[in-house]
């Protein structure tokens, strides 16, 4: 019996360092061409990195967008959006959790209807609302489409029905008003999922290229994955592929250094928040 536990351990051990492999592989390769020579085929010198290594594709890549302009957009973009998804999914979260309203289970089943519908359906009804608005091409029009959450409101309505209730109860006698009871009951009871929750909105936020591409015109106001579009040229060999993943490792690497620094925090988060 022992043998067996050792080697299904072994074996489980074993299937998630192939899945770890598989899933660096695109990364690995990315590295690989962004530090090939543009000009050199795969034909020529080694097959991973050519005659030589060089960094040609990153001062290239630098030269050709303002980075500095769109990686504070980025910043602007993701922290604006969250700061705002954390007061509506909280204040939404406690609704739905503690409070007894007409209506409330239809309302929280229409809210969650939201994760089935893909968000490439409502761009045409996202675009009018912000041209009637008089927003095109803002900062605020980047997020307003995002300030609302779905996947926030379930994840923390369901972190809260599971702070016992005898607490808000106690905080009630002694005098605590309903801001006060979200903050100090509540809120402190959940921070494993804001955590979770932020990691999430952060990361799909820093990677949003379709709504922020068709809202915006200047490039006082494009974040990164817009300016590195301007990467994807075209010559009669065909693309600057080194040039091109030099860029995507720019946009990405903030990425990589967050989850590589609070790798841990964001695995005990998602398990500690009621995500089965």
């Amino acid at each position: 019996m022992k043998d067996a536990n050792l080697l299904l351990r072994r074996f489980g051990a074993a299937l998630k360092a192939a899945l770890a492999i598989a899933f660096l592989i695109p990364l690995f390769f990315t590295v690989l061409v962004s530090v090939r020579p543009e000009a050199e085929p795969v034909t020529n010198g080694n097959i991973f990195f050519g005659s030589e290594v060089t960094l040609d594709n990153y001062q290239r890549a630098l030269d050709i967008a303002p980075w500095s302009l769109h990686y504070l957009n980025s910043i602007v973009f993701v922290a604006g959006t969250l700061l705002v998804q954390l007061l509506t999914v909280t204040a939404a979260a406690y609704a739905f959790a503690r409070m007894k309203f007409f209506g409330r289970n239809i309302l929280l089943l229409i809210i969650l209807l939201q994760l089935m519908i893909p968000s490439g359906v409502l761009l045409v009804q996202n675009f009018r609302t912000i041209q009637l608005l008089g927003l095109f091409d803002t900062r605020v029009a980047l997020m307003i489409p995002y300030w609302g959450s779905a996947f926030g409101v379930l994840l923390l309505r369901q972190t809260f029905r599971e702070v016992p209730l005898e607490l808000e109860e106690a905080a009630r006698i002694d005098g605590a008003n309903l801001y006060q009871v979200i903050r100090h009951v509540y809120i402190t009871n959940a921070i494993p999922a804001y955590l979770a929750f932020a990691l999430v909105s952060v990361s799909s936020h820093w990677n949003e290229f379709l709504w922020p591409f068709i809202i915006t015109r200047s490039e006082e106001i494009r974040p990164l994955t817009v300016g590195l579009n301007k990467l994807i040229k075209t010559t009669d060999q065909g693309a600057f592929y080194g040039q091109l993943m030099a860029g995507t490792l720019i946009v990405i690497m903030p990425l990589v250094i967050l989850f590589l620094v609070f790798q841990r925090q964001f695995v005990e988060s998602f398990a500690r928040s009621g995500i089965r």
